[in-house]
């Protein structure tokens, strides 16, 4: 064996040491960059979770101390008492970037107010570690005033200023606005002269209708120099009452104005009201909206809100040494008597509101509304709708009692033989004559139900034309046969019942669904079963027959609402139809009421459906129903192709004795102010 030298020996031993020192300074390296990776992860880590806490609105346990003392409860003190001034509205905070340099650490933030169209700052908050290991835990952030905007500093406090934007108005067809100006006297108490508040309470209650309770206790519980506010009048009810009031100790009014339309009553379910923001309100705008704010409230007002409302202007104020403390105490000096200079850190304008134009006319709603109101009374339940035929927009809705459901838009109820248009035309498609010969007797039965005419009536073997005028629905019924299950939807959708079709507010179409058996289908031919519509959906299915097409339905002008799908088929010729509609006004059921309208030749038919569960005696109550049509009336002057009308009354008995005298003084205002 070759040995080796002593020099030789002695390298080798150098080498071997030079070798592990070289190994061991690697792995140094190696542990040093892990632990450098580990730091920043901990910092970042740190940075997350206060920024996470923050934006809960809960800092309790997060890693984070305040500027001078304290921890994260008094964070949570001092950040609420910076933006105390911004109201409700709260800032979203995102974490852009964290950089560490040993033991520190910056979080690079972005902080967004909701106000105008987002107000953003960015800011940075520091960290520091504070264990030997340097773990999430390890690391804390210091928060100060700077970590919501760069100038602000300890003591400062932020304040919003809103300067609201002018409201867009709603307008009628011709552009004018529905809702403007009007005078109002607002009624109020004055407690000091008010001897017997329950009394005078009382009083106010027969002449106004208050609560007589809950004013009493208003008034006796105010102080004595502050009025009590009672109601706001228009200019005409006050007059109406003004003597009354007048004689009342300890009333008093003052005159105003408020933007109102024309009535009380009129569309109100559509035009809807303008209000003072609910909290519900507030919460849901996503900071547009703010306490104190005026808002839509209902209808159109609500559901075009955002476009009617416009965008209120916004400034951000820093506000020098005008923060609270932790400890409820002002902060900050102003160095003397004059108060340091507010800074305006953020400023945009108001942007106005656009209007809202609807197809509505003035003296057609408010004629719609006068001989609904006028025929039911303080207590009825219907509605009345009125389509311009020529351009299928809708002239007037009017519901009663206004101010609850809107039942000319979205009420569902059975037509009734009103439907009996779209049995006919279903009927004259699969062959049948008007000149048939069509039995009328008392009842008939169909798969077991049992069918009758009103009151039992009966015509015997009578032209089909005579039946329709009579309605009878025996005839109907009998003729059920004769059509497949699809004939009365495929004969409903060209005339626009029970398609889609917007309007550009909330309406209801009407549903004809294919009938499951011959009792259902007997059923829906004279409008029972399960064939249901809305006023305004017979009043567009009555448009179209006195025009003989189509055309879809307007209430909201602009914003042109979507289109919703066109009836699937081109509506086949309605002649007979509209014919057949004119016998019921001259000898048939609406002719009592229809026959000597002035004006051209009137088309109508009446209908009265069962509803809900029968009485003791078996009788269905019932509500009365009558469409029209009628050239030469409405605002188009005796020339134009005039309106088609729907009126339902709610508990009626028949539509010829109960809704077609409404349809009759609506066309007869409606021909007056021709």
């Amino acid at each position: 064996m070759q040995r080796l030298s002593r020099r030789t020996t002695a390298l080798l031993v150098v080498g071997a040491v030079v070798v592990v020192a070289a190994a061991g300074t690697g792995a140094a390296v190696v542990l040093g960059q892990r632990a450098d990776r580990d730091r920043d992860e901990a910092a970042r880590a740190a940075a997350e979770q206060v920024v996470a806490a923050w934006v809960d609105g809960d800092l309790a346990g997060a890693p984070v101390v305040l500027a001078g003392g304290g921890g994260a409860d008094a964070v949570a003190a001092a950040e609420e008492a910076v933006t105390a001034g911004m109201g409700d509205l709260e800032p979203s905070v995102e974490l852009v970037d964290v950089e560490r340099d040993e033991a520190t650490a910056s979080a690079d933030l972005r902080v967004t107010w909701p106000v105008g169209d987002g107000w953003t700052s960015e800011t940075s908050l520091p960290l520091a570690a504070t264990g030997e290991d340097r773990e999430a835990s390890g690391w804390t952030a210091t928060w100060s005033p700077s970590a919501l905007a760069p100038s602000l500093e300890d003591g400062d406090a932020l304040r919003l200023d809103r300067v609201r934007a002018g409201r867009g108005q709603v307008l009628d067809r011709d552009g004018e606005p529905l809702v403007t100006d009007r005078p109002v006297v607002d009624v109020s108490v004055a407690p000091a002269q008010a001897e017997d508040p329950g009394a005078l309470a009382q009083s106010l209650s027969d002449v106004l209708g208050v609560d007589a309770g809950s004013l009493a206790e208003r008034i006796a519980s105010a102080p004595q120099d502050q009025a009590v506010p009672v109601i706001t009048l228009r200019q005409e009810a006050f007059d109406a009452v003004a003597a009354e009031l007048d004689a009342l100790p300890g009333v008093q009014w003052v005159s105003g104005q408020r933007a109102l339309a024309p009535t009380s009553g009129f569309a109100r379910d559509l035009l809807g009201v303008v209000g003072d923001a609910t909290a519900e309100v507030v919460e849901g705008s996503d900071g547009r909206i703010a306490a104190g704010d005026q808002a839509g409230l209902s209808g159109v007002q609500l559901q075009y809100d955002e476009r009617l409302a416009g965008t209120a202007g916004a400034t951000v104020v820093r506000v020098p040494g005008g923060a609270q403390d932790v400890d409820g105490e002002a902060g900050g000096d102003t160095g003397g008597d004059t108060a340091p200079e507010e800074q305006v850190l953020f400023s945009q304008g108001p942007v106005p509101g656009e209007d809202v134009q609807l197809s509505l006319d003035p003296q057609v709603q408010l004629a719609a509304d006068a001989a609904l109101t006028g025929r039911l009374g303080d207590g009825g339940v219907g509605a009345a709708v009125v389509v311009d035929v020529a351009s299928g927009d809708l002239l007037a809705v009017s519901s009663s009692p206004a101010g609850g459901f809107d039942r000319a838009l979205q009420g569902r109820y059975a037509p009734g033989s009103t439907f009996k248009t779209v049995s006919t035309q279903a009927l004259l498609a699969a062959g049948l004559s008007v000149d048939e010969v069509v039995p009328c007797p008392p009842s008939v039965t169909v798969g077991g139900r049992t069918f009758g005419n009103a009151e039992g009536g009966a015509l015997g073997q009578v032209p089909f034309s005579t039946a329709f005028a009579q309605s009878c629905n025996t005839a109907f019924v009998s003729l059920a046969d004769r059509l497949d299950a699809g004939a009365l939807p495929a004969a409903a959708a060209p005339m626009g019942l029970g398609v889609d079709w917007s309007v550009g507010v909330p309406a209801f179409t009407g549903e004809v669904p294919e009938a499951g058996s011959e009792d259902l289908q007997a059923a829906e031919m004279i409008g029972q079963g399960q064939v249901l519509a809305s006023p305004a959906g017979m009043a567009v299915l009555t448009s179209t027959i006195a025009r003989g097409s189509w055309l879809p339905p307007r209430v909201v002008l602009d914003p042109a609402p979507e289109e919703g799908a066109a009836p699937p088929e081109p509506v086949a010729d309605l002649g007979a139809v509209r014919d057949l509609m004119r016998l019921v006004a001259t000898e048939g059921t609406a002719s009592a009421a229809l026959a000597g309208l002035p004006g051209a030749p009137v088309g109508a038919k009446t209908g009265t459906a069962e509803v809900g569960q029968p009485d003791a005696d078996g009788t269905y109550p019932t509500n009365a129903w009558t469409v029209a049509f009628q050239p030469g009336t409405g605002p188009a002057g005796p020339d134009g192709e005039g309106v088609a009308v729907a009126v339902v009354v709610e508990g009626g008995s028949a539509g010829g004795a109960v809704a077609a005298p409404v349809v009759a003084d609506l066309l007869t205002a409606l021909a007056d102010e021709g």
